[in-house]
């Protein structure tokens, strides 16, 4: 078997430096955690079927409340999964005295551990909540298809913000929640998305040169006052035509996910958090907030892009719903052909004008 070219031990290790201490995961407040994510979540998979009309094919959803360490474990857990057709290739590539060969391959590991583990670090240090949609049929169920809560961050922003805990881990659990009726309650979504996500990295070149290439092309695109980061970070700067075509899919189909969520997350939490537009500004605020290397950062990752998710999301659901009805967006759940492009997503009404005319002619 191949060696990875991923250290993903060197990985966890850098991960959990940089992600540092809260002090409050040692106070007693850390203990009632989680009692009360697990209420919480209960509370909101109600709310949220009673809402979208979405219920889980999977049975109730499991709360799990960890420290940093362990969401960065979790996550590296996923990400080698989902990444192991890549890292194959790569590996493959390492071996065979061409590409990657060049460097020596002890070094590249390490490299590439270190990359991974100050990225997921910087990460673990600002998310609150996750919903871990991977479920790999030959491993063990009980770390799958979990509700992610990270207790310090919590505790750190309802003191910074005194936000009232009740009110405030109900309106988390309510955006994660409907993420999970979104891919457990769509029979179809979770392997459309996985297929998605499959066929991209099939489609990837692990070649330096095209690295090397893809920064000719920033650099060009900096110097004409465009700055391709910001539609979705490295791996839309190094992708192919063809790969460019999925990442519209994936983006259009992701934008759709997030801003249904914080529609829903707003609608099933009315009368039940009455702080939910406090909540909401001070998380954009925050968004907001970091020096010039974090935001860097954001925009290497893609984290930029995902925060116009949000938006772009809500703004799409806002205008079918005002110019095709109330029910309108059930269409998009019907099957992959229905689901809106990044392109739809951005001009709304060819997505409506397009379901029209496929409903005309299945009609």
């Amino acid at each position: 078997m191949p060696v990875s070219p991923v250290d993903w031990g060197l990985a966890e290790r850098v991960a959990v430096r940089v992600s540092g201490h809260e002090p409050l995961a040692a106070s007693y407040h850390y203990d009632r955690l989680e009692a009360d994510f697990a209420d919480v979540t209960a509370r909101a998979e109600e709310l949220v079927a009673a809402t979208t009309g979405l219920r889980s094919a999977s049975g109730p959803a499991r709360a799990r409340v960890v420290d940093r360490a362990d969401w960065v474990r979790a996550n590296l857990a996923s990400f080698g999964r989902l990444l192991r057709p890549l890292t194959d290739k790569m590996a493959e590539r390492m071996g065979d005295k061409r590409g990657l060969a060049a460097m020596p391959a002890a070094l590249s590991r390490r490299a590439a551990g270190i990359e991974v583990g100050t990225l997921l670090g910087w990460m673990a240090s600002r998310v609150l909540g996750q919903y871990d949609l991977l479920v790999i049929e030959d491993e063990d169920p009980d770390d799958q298809d979990i509700v992610y809560y990270v207790g310090p961050n919590v505790l750190a922003l309802e003191k910074r913000y005194a936000f009232p805990p009740e009110e405030f881990r109900l309106w988390l659990a309510l955006h994660e929640v409907t993420h999970r009726a979104q891919f457990t309650g769509v029979p179809w979504l979770r392997p459309h998305f996985l297929l998605l996500v499959e066929r991209t990295l099939d489609a990837v070149d692990p070649d330096p040169k095209q690295f090397l290439d893809a920064l000719g092309r920033l650099i060009e695109d900096l110097r004409s006052g465009n700055n391709p980061l910001d539609e979705g970070g490295l791996a839309t700067l190094l992708a192919s035509p063809d790969q460019r075509e999925l990442f519209g899919r994936i983006g259009g189909l992701m934008s759709l996910l997030e801003g249904h969520g914080d529609v829903t997350m707003d609608r099933a939490g009315e009368g039940h958090v009455p702080s939910a537009a406090r909540f909401s500004r001070a998380l954009r605020e925050r968004r907001k907030q970091g020096g010039s290397v974090a935001k860097l950062l954001q925009k290497a990752l893609g984290i930029d892009a995902k925060f116009q998710q949000y938006a772009q999301g809500e703004s799409f659901i806002a205008y079918v719903e005002r110019h095709g009805g109330p029910d309108a967006l059930d269409a998009a759940w019907r099957g992959p052909e229905w689901l809106p492009t990044l392109s739809e997503i951005r001009a709304p009404q060819e997505w409506l004008d397009r379901v029209r005319l496929s409903e005309e002619l299945v009609g």
